[in-house]
């Protein structure tokens, strides 16, 4: 079944500027699904997750300049396009070599899972000469919600994205399934009885293969520890000496591992806002996984409603705070902080985004009031200028005007 991406006819576009084009994201994202809806016909691919190929290349990256060389010339830039690139970084010498001797001949898009490789090892990235691209799991907007909508707006309340043409949207699928499996592409169209083992394939095979073929890893039942417990706390703010303590490692190792999986693009950084004029504000970042299935997963639990249900506050809040946080990165600009004082005052999520700041607070409620929203009416006493209104994502049916500058909206109108 081919499902639309938003991020399709913007890379469509992208794709034909004369320039190398990078398209990073994690695993299973779907990158080389998209690339090959966008270059059906390429010239030359080469998929480095191949061992044939990716020890053929290790050898001789310089095949890469014969195999272009040798290319017949078309009326139109030859397409070449390199898949899980950051498993033969010197490839990046042998596309510069290319594009710079000839930059109408070739059109080169390179895609990778992890940045680690290329950034340890000091490799090219191109500069001058490169664009690069993420992808991410399922927004709101390419996989919809499955509950009636009535009065549901024919785009976001927050955030939108830009208008995109999704001709064959991901099936609708309800919160539960959210928050259970996650949003990456290939299991939101797996049988529901196959998604659990996919995940943790996901969490155990991919990781263990992608680390300990980076030899990123020296220790690996340390880091297995380490992934768990970043998995169980993911979303809180980050207790580095306590994970250290728990893993049985030193807590730069544990900073160090946290910055592995940024590297590859399986999790982020949420900052604290500092532009409160509060006293005792805590400045921790809170660490989010990029998918909440692979979380899940992580942190070996099983992936169901049941599992959902026991606690669905914390993983409904994560689970917003992804979106934000995907959507930003589509638009390219814009941070996702959010805000609590050691008294006490919280705010779950504060978008930064064109000298505006958007407050918003997630409640697993269907019914929310004034005292959900507390927090906020201080924050937009704090900040009048540039605070224009407050937001409570919650389960109501439909948005609810708790007071004058705060709205309470339903989840899938985020």
């Amino acid at each position: 079944m081919a499902c639309s991406r938003w991020f399709a006819a913007h890379l469509r576009q992208a794709l034909a500027k004369p320039y190398v084009h990078v398209l990073f994201g994690a695993r299973q994202t779907g990158k080389s699904t998209l690339l090959r809806g966008l270059v059906p016909e390429p010239d030359l691919w080469l998929d480095l997750a191949d061992p044939a190929q990716r020890t053929r290349y290790l050898a001789r990256p310089d095949l890469l300049v014969e195999a272009c060389s040798a290319l017949p010339a078309r009326n139109r830039p030859l397409r070449v396009v390199v898949d899980e690139a950051q498993s033969v970084p010197a490839l990046f010498d042998a596309v510069q070599y290319l594009y710079d001797r000839d930059k109408k001949r070739f059109r080169f898009v390179l895609s990778g899972s992890s940045a680690r490789k290329l950034r340890t090892t000091g490799a090219n990235l191109l500069p001058g000469r490169a664009l690069v691209h993420r992808l991410f799991p399922l927004t709101l907007v390419e996989r919809p919600a499955s509950l009636p909508r009535a009065g549901a707006p024919a785009e976001s309340a927050l955030l939108r994205l830009p208008a995109q043409p999704m001709p064959d949207p991901f099936p609708a699928t309800s919160l539960l399934d959210r928050l259970a499996f996650g949003e990456l592409p290939g299991i939101a169209l797996a049988p529901a009885e196959d998604r659990h083992d996919l995940l943790h394939a996901y969490s155990y095979i991919y990781l263990e293969e992608e680390l300990r073929r980076e030899a990123l890893i020296k220790d690996w039942p340390v880091f297995a520890r380490f992934l768990r417990l970043a998995a169980l706390e993911s979303g809180q703010m980050t207790n580095f000496a306590k994970i250290a303590r728990q893993a049985g490692t030193s807590t730069p190792t544990v900073k160090s591992h946290y910055q592995l999986l940024e590297d590859m693009f399986v999790g982020f950084h949420v900052e604290a806002f500092s532009g409160s004029a509060r006293k005792q504000v805590l400045s921790t970042p809170r660490f989010l996984f990029f998918d909440l299935g692979v979380r899940n997963a992580a942190a070996e639990l099983t992936c169901s409603h049941d599992t959902v249900l026991a606690n669905p506050g914390p993983l409904f809040e994560q689970w917003v705070g992804i979106e934000l946080w995907k959507r930003l990165q589509y638009l390219g600009r814009g941070r996702l902080h959010y805000l609590r004082t050691k008294g006490g005052a919280e705010i779950d999520f504060i978008v930064a985004l064109d000298n505006l700041l958007l407050p918003i607070e997630v409640k697993w409620t269907d019914t929310p009031t004034l005292e959900d929203a507390r927090h906020l009416r201080s924050f937009l006493d704090e900040q009048p200028r540039n605070v224009p209104h407050g937001w409570v994502v919650c389960r109501c049916d439909r948005p609810l005007r708790l007071e004058a500058r705060i709205t309470a909206i339903p989840w899938w109108w985020l």
